[in-house]
């Protein structure tokens, strides 16, 4: 039987791009699953690799989803390489707690993360003194998480400043796209790709954040061989899925001095010896981060104490 990718899952059908099929022809099938997957507890997702046949009525029944290489839970998508996490540098303000909660999401999922700082074009209105405060704090954010060993690139998508690298890298293999609402995620997409027209929205100047113009997750084609999942905005990520035990190796900068610590699985809190905490203290480790370690831990902490 033929297999495909699912590239769109609404409303109790799944989409599915035919294997040797080219998503630019949109030769995608309509499916519905088969309901032994509801007995099993099994929901296909955008990114599923599945077997499919199709039914007199030109429509498909997808009958098996291949093995997956990575999942997420939120947004759900599977077999994806590469998460690149979106966050504007204004408009809204840029949030490290959000941008740290998202890598520890990503870190547990086990995918790679890029980086990706929007809007960089909005701080140059102006040459006052306190643009140029703001920029060097910025660049001092983008060196920290470079130097702990993230991939960093700074864009802006009516300059086409940083399009091509962010390109490159998402070549030839699929992608996520996540970050809070109106970063620009849309609008970064379509300026690698002018033909996908992703519906964009502005920022409410109001409540200081964007509408939600995405709605479902939906892989998009690249013209690189790569595809892409733009993905519905969102605020707030919970740890439903993650143990306290987990977390810490979840910061990049902690695994390398961890291992010294005294004790094995300790949560670098108050255990003495604990080589995280020295390294907060002495400067090692960014003291942005590990407040952010702390306050992930406490709210998971809440988190089991409810359930």
């Amino acid at each position: 039987m033929p297999q495909g990718w699912i590239v769109k899952a609404l409303s109790g059908y799944y989409y599915v791009l035919p294997e040797q099929a080219n998503l630019h022809t949109k030769a995608v099938i309509q499916c519905r699953a088969r309901g032994v997957f509801k007995k099993r507890g099994i929901s296909p997702l955008v990114g599923d690799q599945v077997i499919y046949e199709l039914t007199e009525n030109g429509e498909g029944t997808v009958t098996e989803v291949l093995p997956r290489t990575s999942e997420l839970i939120r947004p759900p998508m599977a077999n994806a390489k590469l998460a690149v996490l979106v966050f504007s540098v204004t408009e809204p303000a840029l949030n490290l707690q959000l941008l740290d909660k998202f890598l520890v999401h990503v870190a547990h999922s086990g995918l790679d993360a890029l980086l990706c700082f929007t809007k960089y074009d909005l701080l140059d209105f102006n040459s006052s003194e306190q643009n140029e405060e703001l920029k060097s704090k910025l660049h001092q954010v983008f060196q920290l998480y470079e130097t702990i060993g993230y991939e960093v690139v700074i864009t802006s998508a009516k300059r086409k400043q940083g399009i091509e690298e962010v390109s490159k890298r998402l070549a030839n293999t699929i992608s996520v796209f996540s970050g809070q609402s109106g970063v620009g995620k849309s609008s970064l997409l379509n300026a690698m790709n002018s033909n996908l027209d992703i519906e964009t929205n502005a920022i409410s100047m109001k409540l200081g954040r964007g509408k939600h113009t995405t709605r479902h997750v939906e892989l998009w084609p690249l013209e690189n061989g790569g595809f892409v999942a733009d993905t519905p905005g969102f605020s707030q990520l919970d740890f439903m899925e993650i143990e306290v035990e987990e977390l810490s190796s979840c910061f990049k900068e902690f695994a390398a001095v961890a291992e010294g610590c005294r004790f094995r699985g300790c949560l670098h809190l108050h255990e003495p010896d604990c080589k995280v905490r020295d390294g907060s203290t002495e400067g090692n480790i960014a003291p942005s981060r590990y407040e952010n370690y702390l306050t992930f831990l406490h709210e998971m902490k809440n988190r089991k104490k409810r359930y």
